[in-house]
Formats: structure tokens, C-alpha cells, sequence
């Protein structure tokens, strides 16, 4: 992830917007349609938290921000003042599902990862990574939002090192 974000902020006239877009699709575990979805008013600063609505009936939650993400926000807030939301095009509407998966697809190049990304597999990325540091399952699907555990299980599964220190 560190690549696709550095890759995004190489070239480009939005290299601030897609790589702040990229660090939240991760963070936050964000489908495309939930990125490009946000308004400033899901942001608050007082607190450093992102109201997050999650499709497919998934479950709503306020997840906090950190630092370089508040930093983000607010250089993308003074770069669109007039307008509702957070990630736009050039004309102030907010980007389409077909931007993101372009942003993606660029910055995946411009990082030379040599594979194709699809903006999906940064919400699979998230889900590995809190299970690779032990998060318990159910905190995970709390945090994706996912409605069904089984839909989080799959991370935990998978994660390296799940059965590590079992008798120590």
C-alpha cells in the first residue's frame, strides 16, 4: 500500500486527491462507492473522526483519524472550499466509481507493481493487515462493517502466524 500511495503522488495534476483517497480507502477499509460517497460533513476535526456509511447494509461507525490523515483532509479542504465533497473532478462533483478505478489503476502502474489492482483489493489489504496483528475477528468486522462474520473470517484464515505463541 505504501507503493500504490507513493505511486499516486508521483504524477498528475490531483496527486494530493488520490493518494488522500487511496490512504482512506485503506485505513478505513472503504469500498468504492462508499469513497466516493463522503462529504465534509462526515468529517469532523474537533474529535479526528470520519463518519464512515457502509453499503450493503453493512454497519455505520465513526473511525478515528490520525495525523496524516487529518493533515490530508485538511490541505484537500483548502484546495475545494465550495464544495460538499471531499474527493471531486475538476468541475466540484464528486468522482464516479470509473475514476477511482482509474486512480488506482495509475497509481499501480506509476508504482511499477507489475500486477493489475483493483480498488476492491484495498479493502481485502485492509482486512489482512488487521488480522495480521491480531485483531480479534469480531473487531474486524466491526471496523469493515461486514453484516455476516463469515465475510471477516476469511482474513483471519489466512493471516501468517495465527497459531503462533499457542503454547508458550
Amino acid at each position: 500500500m505504501e507503493r500504490l500511495i507513493a505511486g499516486a503522488k508521483k504524477e498528475g495534476r490531483h496527486r494530493h486527491r488520490d493518494s488522500t483517497l487511496l490512504l482512506l480507502m485503506y485505513r478505513h477499509g472503504l469500498r468504492v462507492g462508499e469513497v466516493v460517497n463522503f462529504q465534509w460533513k462526515d468529517v469532523n476535526f474537533n474529535s479526528k473522526h470520519l463518519y464512515v456509511r457502509r453499503l450493503k447494509k453493512g454497519s455505520p461507525s465513526n473511525q478515528p483519524l490520525y495525523g496524516d490523515e487529518v493533515r490530508s483532509l485538511r490541505q484537500l479542504q483548502r484546495e475545494n472550499p465550495d464544495t460538499p465533497w471531499l474527493f471531486t473532478s475538476e468541475r466540484k462533483a464528486p468522482l464516479t466509481t470509473r475514476t477511482v478505478r482509474d486512480i488506482v489503476d495509475r497509481a499501480a502502474d506509476e508504482a511499477g507493481l507489475g500486477y493489475s489492482v483493483h480498488p476492491h483489493m484495498i479493502r481485502h489489504s485492509t482486512g489482512f493487515y488487521l488480522a495480521s496483528k491480531g485483531y480479534d475477528t469480531r473487531k474486524i468486522q466491526d471496523y469493515l462493517g461486514h453484516r455476516q462474520i463469515q465475510h471477516t473470517v476469511r482474513y483471519t484464515q489466512l493471516a501468517p502466524g495465527q497459531f503462533e505463541g499457542l503454547w508458550d
